[in-house]
């Protein structure tokens, strides 16, 4: 999966470009079919501690999620997203096993009823 880093308007640390790497890079993991995953961290204008905003795009055959989070630290705004992610790949997965069985169901029961 490739990993892009986008930060506008600033210039993303190693520790930080590294850290986010990292935990992204375990989204693989749900789903080794993700191409592409873009990661975009944002600073907010606003006098509130939580000005740091992460947002991820993750692409790939048939499946397209994304999440933003916003959080005082950059860190915590990545692992959040990942999770909101990781949470959005479960459930595809289980949506599409879903879709599996009911398409075995109805076609075992056409045979049985010939």
């Amino acid at each position: 999966m490739e990993i892009k880093i986008e930060s506008p308007h600033f210039t993303v640390s190693q520790q930080l470009n590294d850290f986010t790497k990292a935990k992204v890079g375990k989204l693989e993991h749900l789903n080794e079919r993700l191409m592409v995953c873009e990661v975009y961290l944002k600073l907010d204008k606003s006098s509130t501690d939580d000005n740091k905003i992460c947002e991820i795009k993750v692409l790939g055959p048939q499946i397209d999620l994304f999440a933003s989070q916003r959080n005082a630290t950059f860190e915590d705004a990545v692992t959040e997203a990942v999770h909101a992610l990781e949470m959005q790949l479960k459930k595809a997965k289980t949506k599409r096993e879903k879709g599996r069985d009911t398409i075995e169901i109805e076609d075992t029961e056409e045979e049985t009823t010939e």
